[in-house]
């Protein structure tokens, strides 16, 4: 391999590292939501049952 295949590879790894923290960091927030969204539905319906 010449220098500038090495600079190819070693700057294609960089972007794969990037992406997959972007990807992991992507997947937590959309968690968080979903896990936020379904305690507000909970205590929304325990109330409704209390209520009745």
């Amino acid at each position: 391999m010449n220098e500038t295949d090495k600079e190819i590879k070693e700057r294609d790894i960089a972007i794969a590292e990037n992406e997959s923290k972007q990807q992991t960091t992507s997947s937590i927030r959309v968690s968080v939501w979903a896990i936020g969204l379904a305690v507000l539905l909970g205590l929304g319906f325990f109330g409704w049952l209390l209520a009745r």
